[in-house]
C-alpha cells in the first residue's frame, strides 16, 4: 500500500508538472524584463479554450503582487450575455527572471505553463505565448491592433512551430 501511494505521488507530481512545462523544440525567450512587461495588453489572436471561449475584447493585466510573483487579471467581454468576465490569477516565474517562463494558476493550487516565445524586445508592443502544449497559443499587444506584417510573421512562426495557426481566433475589440 505504501508503495502504491508513494507511486501515486510521483505521477500526480510528474503530471503535474508537464502542466507548467513548455513544448519540445520550443524555448522562451532570454533577457526578458519583467518591469517592461507589465501593464495592460490586448489579445489579438488565440487558440480557442472553454476558458475564454466566446469572449471578445479580451485583456490581460499583470502587476506586481508582495511575494514577489505577478498578479494577472483576465477580462473579456461575453456578447451573447452582456457581461464582462474577469479572472484573476497568480504567477511566479519557472527558472530565473530573465527568461520568459512563468507558472500561472487561477484555480488554487493548479498552475499552467506561461511560455513567452516570442517578444518585441525593443519596445515590449507585441508578445506570443504557448501553454505547456501546442493546444494554447495568444498573440498579445499594447494596443487593441497589431501591424499585419507583424501578425503574419508571428503566425509564421507559429505554424513552424507546429501550432494548429489555422484554428486561430482573431479577437474582436470593438
Amino acid at each position: 500500500m505504501r508503495i502504491l501511494s508513494a507511486a501515486s505521488i510521483v505521477s500526480l507530481g510528474l503530471s503535474l508538472s508537464a502542466c507548467t512545462g513548455i513544448p519540445n523544440g520550443l524555448t522562451a525567450v532570454d533577457d526578458f524584463d519583467i518591469e517592461r512587461y507589465l501593464g495592460k495588453w490586448h489579445e489579438i489572436a488565440r487558440l480557442d479554450h472553454r476558458f475564454e471561449r466566446g469572449l471578445s475584447q479580451v485583456t490581460a493585466t499583470y502587476t506586481r503582487r508582495e511575494d514577489g510573483g505577478i498578479n494577472v487579471t483576465n477580462r473579456g467581454y461575453n456578447i451573447n450575455k452582456d457581461t464582462y468576465k474577469e479572472a484573476t490569477g497568480k504567477a511566479y516565474f519557472i527558472n530565473e527572471p530573465t527568461t520568459g517562463r512563468l507558472k500561472v494558476s487561477f484555480f488554487g493550487p493548479f498552475y499552467g505553463g506561461y511560455n513567452i516565445i516570442a517578444l518585441d524586445k525593443v519596445n515590449y508592443s507585441w508578445a506570443m505565448i504557448s501553454g505547456p502544449s501546442r493546444k494554447y497559443l495568444w498573440i498579445l499587444a499594447r494596443e487593441k491592433s497589431l501591424a499585419p506584417e507583424i501578425v503574419n510573421k508571428l503566425v509564421a512562426q507559429a505554424r513552424d512551430s507546429g501550432f494548429p495557426v489555422d484554428a486561430l481566433i482573431f479577437v474582436d475589440h470593438k
